[in-house]
């Protein structure tokens, strides 16, 4: 998408596809209606921690750092997650989950050990940068959310303010940043990739997320980020003809034991 398109107008447009698809299916269940001042301020706040910041800037990163640098990185933050949440009382700090975090996040490494010296490169420092600061708004907005899981689980309905608020503030981002939109050189291909963001992306994936928030600790939500780097490889051989290495497969080792320990719960027998 960002080959041919500015970043922030890709997040503003695929914001907009997104809430334009929920206000849909609001209206068709004729659930759409006004959340009230305390709720909007909480949607504004996970707006701006998980859309704005996290995902904007991700996809701002993606014009300078590789997408397999930008997986690494982003899977720093189930590891943020455990930790934070620890430290606030939300979760205890037990060996497995310690154990299948550092699992999960020593597999993504394996995945880019030879792009993991080029961090440090100046060309990708403002892309580095843009990524710290995109996981440490998604750490933000995992715990936050988890923190107001006992609030009402209007889940769709939150979804489309978080979505429209980001849209507007990204569409002020993309005027800022990048200037006059110059549709005349935006390929169809960079368009229909906006448009496969904002359903599978946006609606569906935001949606899993948080409804999966409301059942399960953070720390195991987040761990599918992990999940995230081997998709993204497989789809790279499957679709791009990419090499698949050995450490793929110790890669792709790691990360199934980390979910595998950090998720097994005894079953009690009553």
């Amino acid at each position: 998408a960002v080959k041919t398109i500015p970043a922030w107008y890709v997040t503003a447009i695929r914001q907009t596809i997104s809430s334009v698809i929920i206000l849909m299916i609001l209206l068709y269940k004729k659930e759409l209606k006004w959340i009230g001042w305390q709720n909007l301020w909480r949607q504004v706040v996970l707006s701006l921690a998980m859309v704005v910041i996290a995902n904007g800037l991700t996809t701002v990163a993606e014009k300078t750092v590789p997408s397999g640098v930008t997986s690494l990185i982003n899977s720093i933050s189930p590891l943020l997650v455990f930790i934070v949440t620890v430290l606030l009382g939300m979760q205890k700090a037990t060996l497995k989950g310690v154990i299948g975090i550092i699992l999960g996040f020593l597999g993504a490494m394996f995945i880019f050990r030879a792009e993991f010296s080029r961090l440090l490169d100046a060309d990708y420092r403002n892309g580095i940068l843009a990524l710290t600061i995109a996981v440490t708004g998604w750490t933000v907005g995992t715990v936050y959310s988890k923190l107001q899981s006992g609030k009402p689980a209007y889940i769709f309905l939150n979804l489309f303010y978080q979505f429209a608020f980001a849209a507007v503030v990204q569409f002020f981002l993309a005027l800022a940043f990048s200037g006059k939109a110059d549709v005349a050189h935006w390929t169809h291909e960079s368009i229909l990739a906006i448009c496969y963001l904002a359903v599978f992306g946006s609606v569906l994936g935001y949606f899993c997320y948080h409804y999966a928030l409301k059942r399960v600790s953070a720390s195991e939500v987040s761990i599918l980020t992990y999940f995230n780097t081997v998709i993204a490889i497989f789809l790279g051989w499957l679709i791009l003809n990419e090499r698949v290495s050995l450490d793929l497969v110790f890669a792709t080792v790691l990360i199934v034991t980390g979910v595998i320990i950090t998720n097994y719960k005894k079953k009690t027998i009553s």
